[in-house]
């Protein structure tokens, strides 16, 4: 991989002219009240939350917000399957990114016995009623899974578990998917033939190179969306008027916090 590895300054150069495309995207979904939904999935440590991270880096949170759920409640359990996600759907004029998704029956709990094998093929039936359900309402649907070879996924593992600022991504979950590979892999192939659809397509990501992944998915989500600059009006600030007597109250009344920055300076020269 090194090899081939993107270097920084082209990729800091395009990613930062892609975020700039994103707000622009950011503002024609704003403005025609347009719904988008991305969906990402893939291997654990494939880089989906490092990809998500920069996708919304300059994005308004209350335009692009992120949806990661958690296990499903012993109420969810019983609700059904898609019942729960649905409730995360954009409004008119939101981008919902799934990190995961509904798709976890289709992965994880099938491959971990999550479920039972009549929900999953349930699930393979219902997902592209569910999903051309959304197209035919008009929401855009972007779907990417994120992939990594063995060898780099097991190099990340080990990084996270040498790293304690991020052991704690390590779940025992990723550890199980090391002994369960080939499962993975299957599990991916036959939800690939029952879930790419015309109407909501996968789209591969390869993510060997984290830097490569990143710029490729955001210029494919960019590509797909038919956005356009909306135009905005010159900002014009307000004369500041004139003050009215106001006096800020003496500094030893209230409680500042230490101010530890100043020491570091100093520690320096």
């Amino acid at each position: 991989m090194a090899e081939t590895r993107l270097k920084k300054k082209p990729y800091e150069r395009e990613l930062f002219r892609l975020q700039t495309e994103l707000v622009v995207l950011q503002e024609w979904v704003r403005s025609t009240g347009a719904r988008v939904v991305v969906v990402f999935e893939g291997r654990d440590a494939a880089g989906k939350g490092g990809a998500i991270k920069r996708v919304t880096e300059y994005l308004s949170p209350r335009v692009a917000r992120v949806t990661a759920l958690p296990a499903p409640t012993e109420r969810q359990r019983t609700q059904w399957y898609f019942q729960r996600y649905i409730e995360h759907l954009p409004a008119a004029g939101e981008i919902v990114l799934f990190d995961r998704s509904w798709y976890n029956r289709a992965g994880v709990e099938r491959v971990m016995g999550f479920c039972t094998a009549d929900e999953y093929h349930r699930f393979l039936h219902q997902c592209p009623i569910f999903e051309r359900g959304l197209a035919e309402e008009g929401i855009y649907l972007l779907k990417y899974w994120f992939s990594v070879s063995l060898e780099e996924q097991e190099r990340r593992f080990r990084d996270r578990r040498d790293d304690p600022m991020r052991r704690w991504k390590l779940s025992p979950m990723d550890l199980e998917s090391i002994t369960r590979w080939e499962d993975y892999s299957r599990a991916k192939d036959e939800m690939f033939v029952h879930t790419d659809i015309p109407e909501a397509r996968w789209h591969v990501v390869e993510s060997d190179d984290k830097r490569s992944a990143r710029i490729n998915m955001i210029s494919h989500l960019l590509s797909a969306i038919p956005y356009e600059e909306i135009p905005t009006e010159p900002i014009a600030f307000p004369e500041r008027p004139p003050s009215r007597g106001y006096q800020r109250p003496p500094r030893d009344e209230q409680h500042y916090v230490p101010d530890i920055a100043a020491g570091l300076g100093k520690k320096d020269r």
